[in-house]
């Protein structure tokens, strides 16, 4: 069962009990990402992630980590495009330590201009990092070419100039506009009373900050073509068609969709592509979905000399579906797998957190296991079909990275 608070300061409290179970998974969930960065301070909801960790008034980063690691607990975060997330998972006898410990990073954190400096470098480190795997950075790529200048558009990592200009000062503002009541969700799950509650609210109910109006400019899908010539082994393909937001009443039939097309081992992509072509080792298609769009994208990686083969074979592979439709096995086949893959991530207390957070943030609402079931069993050979022939008959993006840079030649000549 999930309950639902409201602290007087705006803060959402989600607590799902679970008794039959020995540990509690708190989060806690900010509405900002880097969505919410301008192209001067790109990457600061990542950085600032980070630099909680990195000592507060009472506590040096050390003690930090040896306070959870002492009691056998586990403390990370992510951060998105529309949102940020610190979060605990330890035995229910350490609910309220945890919760404690989170509040001191969320409240005290210091920003002392030498630790600072430290996390400046790792941060740095993480971006070379990234930029050693061409599977990953293509799909910032992707973004980019779907969204331009928006900034859906930029990498969460940020660059190597914004990060340099990031200061303990530049941070407290960045937190002061967008770390606000409104935009915080406490989520719990796990083996933790009711009473519960009453700990968050002491912790989280009283900070206040002043509410601002934003306006946040809703993405225009861009159907540009991207490629980026890199010393690879391998060309890094990504092709991308305007999705869904958040909630549409149409987003289970785009999982079903995309779970068709290349979310899976049976999908008509991996089939096609790897088991019976043998032109790539990873193909697949995913779906992101935000508060206002919503990108449908493929990604492929061969050897450069098969590229032209692995464009025209996911061309084909969307040109039959989007003309023959899919399948009543398939349908049935997808939804068995949505659901298979619900009832597993229940069994997790961070999954239940995760699911319970991200709703309270992004929809506020909650619909229970058997509405989501009946949901699925709901959709339609013909609303699938229907949503295939709306997404695939409109221009997409693509990105590439490459050892020449060069776009399939199909793309070159026309």
């Amino acid at each position: 069962m999930i309950n639902k608070y409201t602290c007087r300061n705006g803060v959402r409290i989600v607590l799902e009990q679970i008794p039959t179970v020995r540990s509690v998974a708190i989060g806690v969930w900010i509405g900002t990402g880097s969505r919410n960065e301008s192209e001067q301070n790109n990457g600061i909801s990542h950085f600032l992630e980070h630099m909680f960790f990195k000592g507060t008034k009472t506590r040096t980063a050390r003690e930090i980590a040896e306070a959870f690691d002492s009691i056998g607990g586990q403390v990370n975060a992510f951060t998105s495009k529309e949102y940020t997330c610190y979060y605990a998972k330890v035995l229910d006898e350490h609910a309220e330590f945890a919760l404690e410990m989170l509040a001191d990073m969320f409240f005290h954190s210091t920003f002392v201009d030498e630790e600072l400096q430290k996390e400046k470098n790792v941060v740095l480190e993480e971006i070379k990092m990234y930029e050693d795997t061409p599977d990953d950075i293509v799909h910032d790529l992707l973004s980019k070419a779907c969204y331009a200048n928006h900034p859906l558009g930029y990498p969460i990592l940020g660059t190597e100039e914004t990060l340099r200009t990031f200061t303990g000062e530049s941070l407290r503002r960045y937190m002061a506009d967008y770390y606000t009541p409104d935009r915080v969700v406490i989520s719990v799950a796990g083996n933790v009373k009711e009473s519960f509650i009453n700990q968050i609210e002491k912790y989280f109910g009283a900070f206040t900050a002043k509410q601002q109006t934003r306006q946040e400019q809703a993405p225009i899908f861009q159907p540009q073509k991207l490629a980026r010539q890199k010393d690879t082994e391998q060309a890094h393909l990504c092709i991308g068609f305007n999705g869904l937001p958040v909630g549409h009443p149409d987003i289970y039939s785009l999982i079903i969709l995309n779970n068709i097309l290349g979310g899976s081992m049976s999908s008509r992509l991996f089939q096609e592509v790897r088991e019976q072509r043998g032109l790539a080792y990873s193909v697949f298609s995913y779906h992101s979905s935000y508060q206002d769009g919503g990108l449908l994208a493929i990604y492929g990686g061969t050897g450069n000399n098969q590229l032209d083969l692995l464009f025209e074979t996911i061309q084909e592979t969307i040109r039959k579906l989007k003309e023959d439709g899919i399948t009543e096995k398939e349908l049935q086949n997808s939804k068995e797998q949505m659901k298979g893959s619900l009832m597993l991530s229940l069994e997790s207390t961070n999954s239940r957190m995760s699911r319970n957070g991200k709703n309270e943030l992004l929809l506020g609402r909650h619909r229970s296991l058997d509405e989501i079931i009946e949901e699925i069993n709901n959709v339609t050979k013909e609303k699938v079909n229907e949503l295939a022939q709306q997404i695939f008959s409109e221009d997409y993006a693509l990105a590439l990275i490459s050892p020449s840079g060069q776009l399939p030649s199909e793309l070159r000549q026309s």
